[in-house]
């Protein structure tokens, strides 16, 4: 089996995932806040986070990997610093989360496809029109009629002036600021541009 490429040092990208057969991996409000809890514990510390949307049967995230030099964590043996695989960092998100809902549920098998899977971002245009494809995903999957009523996704974090571990300043100012980042959702953003990079994140 051929070895999936690690995520690089200070590169964006467009993470996302659903469950097996895109069946449902949040059941409750419980699951969806252990997700985020389990992602500021295994990946958060080693990537700028500037947007996510958790859907029932899939996941995305918009993440810059953090510069080689912080890609480092203590060992569990000796307490020196060891290299991070943000690879295997979101193997342990996904398995931990795994665990408990099938503990939970009393479940016994996975939960998620088998790897996580990401695109890497090299313009403005795909990661300005991104932002706002990562917010309107329940919108566009029929989930909601709109997409700002959804309470799993950043688009609330990001204009709201409250502690978060989200790139809120960088996000602003790509926009301009918290004005015209809110009239760009507000005037549906085309993400056609972008739909031959985003075609696989289809449920």
């Amino acid at each position: 089996m051929q070895k999936t490429k690690d995520l690089e040092p200070c590169k964006f990208y467009h993470i996302y995932t659903r469950g097996n057969n895109s069946e449902s991996v949040f059941v409750s409000q419980e699951s969806y806040l252990y997700f985020l809890q389990l992602y500021r514990k295994y990946v958060a510390p080693f990537v700028h986070t500037y947007c996510y949307c958790l859907l029932p049967n899939h996941v995305h995230f918009l993440i810059q990997v953090k510069e080689a030099e912080a890609l480092l964590k203590r060992s569990e043996q000796n307490q020196e610093f060891i290299p991070v695989s943000l690879q295997r960092q979101w193997g342990h998100l996904l398995n931990a989360f795994t665990k408990a809902m099938n503990i939970r549920y009393g479940r016994v098998d996975s939960l998620f496809q088998k790897r996580f899977r990401r695109k890497e971002v090299t313009s403005e245009a795909y990661f300005t029109r991104l932002i706002f494809y990562i917010h309107f995903n329940p919108q566009h999957h029929g989930l909601i009629q709109d997409f700002k009523d959804w309470p799993y996704s950043s688009y609330h974090s990001l204009l709201s002036k409250k502690t978060t571990n989200l790139e809120r300043d960088t996000v602003l100012e790509w926009f301009g600021d918290r004005e015209h980042m809110e009239r760009f959702h507000r005037e549906d953003a085309d993400f056609r541009t972008i739909s031959p990079l985003i075609e696989e994140d289809e449920l």
